[in-house]
């Protein structure tokens, strides 16, 4: 059996499922596949481990896909606060509060009602899927996985494991970090696997749903707190979390054997004071963490998007805001070509597509990177820097306001008080 269709999406997540939306919308003939079923929704079941942080620029484009009302109509959680501070313990803490070692960005800074909302990613991809669905040119194949992509001078054809031929002027690989497209592209990464993993936890603790979203800096890695929604009434009083213990994998794999009450007395211990009194652990899960980046963003009619291409430290959960920005590049490039008549799979378009988009990603990277290199470490002075640094921002409410649009997505370059650090990062440089 064969399908011809102007563009093959492999990938139906957040990325590829907001991508056949747009392209949908525009009327393109799109094919979405993947290997996975059709999301699901259950407003009892717990929240799932994998949430992210949408900012202000994702719901802006999620907005315009028709696809935020759906996610609204699940589960979002709105956060107006975020807190950074230093946890690490050491002598030099005594010449300063405490409190001058934490930094709050709050919304209202930045005249806006909220920085972000928190969202589970299976919510977000249903909405998407919904959307996606909802275009009368869009074809969703789920259950089947890619064995082969061909291409010639006029178009690709992507083979799927069925025996199913897929003919299309543009193939968009958004199937993941371990993307199959990428590979039979024969696209290489650059990648740099980070010393710690992060174990994720879905908890529920005693009180009304938190409006602010924190990090509390160990030399071990960060600990952190993300609001989701109420428990319900099944459960009065109470409302979900997620937490993310970033740790070397041995300590993480310690904690992952530990029956749930051991597990809840390590996180009270562990986790700064700000945290709520906890009730109920349920489910966990680690995974690895590295920064990675494609060698390239397209070859001949493959292009990637989303982390096909790239992989950034989760720290602020920035990871599908860049893939949502890839989406909105791609989709204006796509949509320019057609107008013009020219190919899909033009090096002209495709090229302006990476020029615009590697160079922000590489940002966002070497911002993430700041916090992870700045903040993993007892020297001393580095100690007193991160501190003093965290102190000025508190004090300096431009410098500040600056990081929050940059974290939510309204403001493009980088804030000016991270770029001389970033420049002296070391593995950067080939990204």
């Amino acid at each position: 059996m064969t399908q011809a269709v102007d563009i093959a999406i492999v990938g139906a997540g957040m990325v590829g499922a907001a991508l056949a939306t747009g392209l949908g919308q525009a009327g393109l003939t799109v094919a979405v596949i993947d290997r996975a079923p059709a999301p699901a929704f259950d407003p009892e079941a717990a929240p799932d481990l994998r949430v992210s942080a949408l900012s202000a620029g994702s719901e802006r484009y999620l907005q315009s896909l028709g696809a935020w009302p759906g996610i609204r109509a699940m589960r979002a959680t709105p956060y107006r606060r975020l807190a950074v501070w230093d946890e690490t313990p050491h002598p030099l803490s005594r010449l300063w509060s405490g409190r001058l070692a934490q930094v709050t960005f709050d919304a209202t800074e930045v005249g806006a009602s909220h920085l972000g909302h928190i969202v589970e990613n299976s919510v977000t991809q249903q909405a998407l899927w919904q959307t996606a669905q909802a275009q009368p040119s869009v074809t969703l194949i789920s259950g089947h996985g890619v064995d082969g992509i061909h291409q010639d001078r006029h178009q690709a054809t992507v083979s799927l494991d069925n025996g199913q031929q897929i003919h299309a002027r543009l193939v968009i690989g958004a199937d993941g970090a371990h993307s199959r497209v990428r590979t039979l592209a024969g696209i290489g990464v650059h990648r740099d696997q980070y010393h710690q993993q992060a174990l994720v936890i879905s908890v529920r603790y005693q009180g009304p749903v938190a409006d602010i979203t924190w990090q509390g800096f160990h030399p071990s890695g960060p600990r952190a707190f993300l609001p989701l929604h109420s428990a319900g009434p099944r459960h009065p009083g109470e409302s979900w979390a997620s937490l993310v213990w970033y740790d070397a994998p041995e300590q993480l794999a310690r904690l992952q054997r530990l029956d749930d009450a051991s597990l809840l007395a390590e996180i009270q211990r562990g986790f700064p004071r700000d945290l709520p009194p906890l009730t109920h652990l349920d489910a966990r899960a680690s995974f690895p963490l590295a920064r990675q980046h494609a060698k390239r963003y397209f070859a001949g009619r493959v292009v990637l998007a989303g982390d096909a291409a790239h992989t950034i430290n989760p720290l602020a959960g920035q990871g599908v805001n860049l893939g949502f920005q890839d989406a909105q590049c791609l989709q204006a490039m796509i949509r320019e070509a057609l107008r013009e008549g020219s190919d899909l799979a033009s090096p002209t378009w495709l090229g302006r597509y990476e020029r615009q988009r590697r160079p922000a990603n590489r940002r966002m990277m070497a911002a993430m990177d700041v916090f992870y290199h700045v903040f993993s470490n007892r020297i001393p002075p580095v100690h007193l820097a991160r501190n003093l640094g965290l102190g000025a921002a508190r004090a300096l409410p431009f410098a500040r306001n600056q990081v929050a649009r940059y974290a939510m997505g309204l403001q493009e370059d980088l804030p000016a008080v991270l770029k001389p650090i970033t420049a002296r990062l070391p593995g950067l440089g080939h990204l």
